[in-house]
């Protein structure tokens, strides 16, 4: 597991990219905020954070997958992260953060991403992925 990065991951690198090409520039994972977030807006009070789908069971079908050794491990392993993120956002918004969650497998598909983040952060709102529960699939 120690191999496991935490940090500038492939998934994160190219929203990185793709965040600077359009022309936004941010901070990466500031300590002082919850879940210490991928990408932070702080003029604009908005934060990105990009999920792995296996990590953060996400609906889809890399997020699905079963273990085969260990499994019950694993499971227990995969769900606290889940829990983790739910209290991580609950408390981004608390403290007035908007929140952008990404997925790993959404960021195989650059032409929507780029116009989801655009949205995100040329526009006023709250949480941009649903709400807490559906965030944390």
């Amino acid at each position: 597991m120690s191999a496991i990065k935490g940090k500038d991951t492939k998934p994160e690198m190219v929203v990185r990219k793709l965040v600077h090409g359009m022309g936004f520039r941010y901070r990466l994972h500031r300590k002082d905020l919850p879940g210490k977030p991928d990408l932070v807006f702080p003029r604009l009070r908005k934060v990105i954070l990009i999920h792995g789908c296996y990590w953060h069971i996400h609906d889809c079908r890399y997020g699905r997958v079963v273990p085969k050794t260990n499994a019950e491990f694993w499971q227990t392993k995969r769900q606290s992260n889940v829990v983790r993120d739910q209290k991580n956002l609950a408390d981004l918004a608390e403290a007035g953060w908007e929140v952008l969650v990404l997925w790993e497998c959404e960021i195989r598909h650059p032409n929507d991403l780029v116009e989801r983040i655009r949205t995100f952060l040329e526009t006023t709102g709250g949480l941009q992925s649903g709400t807490l529960s559906e965030t944390s699939r």
